[in-house]
């Protein structure tokens, strides 16, 4: 049987590279992967766009993975396009109907969930948005300290001069589906993900029913520590063949 189609969405303040050290070792064990990009406008369009992003550029089943708010869009996006078998969540958010990213991160201990966001992201305005609406983008000291603070500090340099931002309005848009219900999943947690705590990400995932791998790593694992995600996104492959 042939190997399924890998996909993997990246979440907030990155884009597909910070898929490449996975994506690279998937490639050389000979799987086709796409790492499309996420609008990070809001669950309803982000979703739309990855599912019609699966429908024209996949054939044959699919492994669907999400980092961090990417999470959020493939619990949406799975049912809407293509054929896909199973998720992978990596540090990420797994919604269930109703859920916003801000209610689940509310008394977690993010360090994203404070009384002032404006210490530890910097909003700015954008044409064409919802009135009111603004871009979040991570101070660079969040970076280094909460987002990832185990990487180099070079590339932790480079992710904050890189980053892409997420408007405030997808933080408060609620899941319309949890299909984590129907597809097995599976799940990598960092230890020390400072942005979605790991107890948030481990009742998540349990929830979920998904299979839970921990590793001693930032919100970033797949950036750091990539053998973590390769092996979840593996045990998903070899369950969909």
């Amino acid at each position: 049987m042939s190997k399924p189609t890998i996909v993997l969405v990246h979440g907030a303040w990155a884009d597909a590279s910070s898929w490449n050290a996975v994506a690279s070792a998937l490639q050389g064990q000979g799987f086709t992967v796409l790492a499309p990009t996420n609008l990070l406008r809001g669950p309803a369009g982000d979703a739309a766009y990855i599912s019609s992003f699966l429908a024209q550029r996949t054939s044959g089943p699919v492994v669907l993975a999400g980092h961090s708010y990417g999470g959020f869009v493939i619990t949406n996006a799975a049912t809407g396009g293509g054929d896909v078998r199973a998720l992978v969540y990596v540090d990420a958010f797994i919604p269930d109907e109703g859920e916003t990213t801000f209610g689940i991160l509310g008394d977690s201990g993010s360090a994203l969930a404070v009384p002032d966001p404006t210490t530890v992201l910097d909003l700015a305005g954008y044409p064409g948005g919802p009135e009111g609406d603004v871009e979040a983008f991570l101070k660079p000291e969040t970076v280094h300290t909460a987002f990832a603070q185990d990487l180099p500090e070079a590339d932790r340099w480079l992710i904050a001069a890189g980053q892409r931002p997420i408007t405030l309005s997808a933080n408060t848009a609620p899941s319309v589906t949890a299909v984590w219900k129907t597809l097995p999943s599976w799940a990598v947690i960092g230890l020390e993900d400072r942005v979605i705590p790991p107890d948030t990400q481990r009742s998540m995932a349990e929830r979920a029913g998904a299979k839970i791998t921990d590793v001693s790593a930032s919100h970033v694992s797949m950036v750091s520590q990539p053998q973590a995600a390769i092996d979840a996104i593996l045990a998903a492959a070899a369950h969909v063949e």
